[in-house]
């Protein structure tokens, strides 16, 4: 499947994996998306091969061996010319965070941006999914809200995630980062501070590349 490109022109670039149940034009992705573009960012989205065929038959089914999705997602840094920072929701954000902590990353990956990092499977907090990053070379930061039923606050507290990794928190936001109403956010208002802080973090991943240089 063809991959999927906004902000062709900006100087920035960052390659957008989804999560395990919705597509790369999902609400949440189309949001992510278009305000980063707005903010200098190009945005390169695609989709792992089980998402694709859900395109062509209309059927669901669980997602690809994890060897499957690396090499997707590694056949798709392939493509995109220049350096860029990976970047995912839930699935695609463990995804993306596995490839950068591999010795064969591509030497182009500057860092990591998750939306909604999955520290365990739901209802499984004694699962971690963490063994892998503090193996990360490069920056990385979680978007996480306080009670994501994945890794809440008070559990990810207590986690070796490694020096590499920074979370920022929105508060009492789930794995969407929505609030509940009596918290006195809303979800809009929580997209666009992670839209904001993300852009920022990228940019950084950039202008420190430059001073490698």
């Amino acid at each position: 499947m063809p991959l999927k490109i906004d902000g062709e022109s900006n100087p920035l670039t960052c390659i957008f994996a989804h999560g395990a149940g919705a597509p790369m034009d999902s609400e949440f992705m189309e949001t992510v998306t278009q305000g980063l573009v707005k903010l200098g960012v190009k945005v390169v989205r695609f989709e792992f091969p089980y998402m694709q065929e859900r395109r062509v038959n209309g059927k669901k089914r669980p997602p690809n061996r994890q060897p499957e999705l690396i090499a997707e997602f590694k056949s798709v840094v392939a493509q995109v010319n220049g350096t860029c920072v990976l970047m995912g929701k839930s699935l695609g954000a463990r995804m993306a965070s596995i490839l950068a902590s591999e010795t064969t990353c591509p030497k182009h990956v500057l860092g990591v941006v998750a939306f909604g990092y999955p520290f365990h499977p739901i209802g499984k907090p004694e699962t971690l999914r963490i063994a892998h990053l503090p193996d990360i070379q490069v920056p990385m930061l979680v978007l996480q809200g306080t009670r994501d039923k994945l890794g809440a606050k008070e559990y990810v507290a207590e986690l070796n995630i490694g020096k590499k990794v920074q979370v920022r928190w929105l508060e009492d936001g789930d794995h969407d980062l929505k609030p509940r109403v009596k918290s006195g956010f809303t979800h809009e208002q929580h997209l666009n501070q992670a839209i904001e802080i993300s852009a920022q973090f990228i940019t950084q991943c950039f202008a420190q590349n430059e001073n490698k240089i």
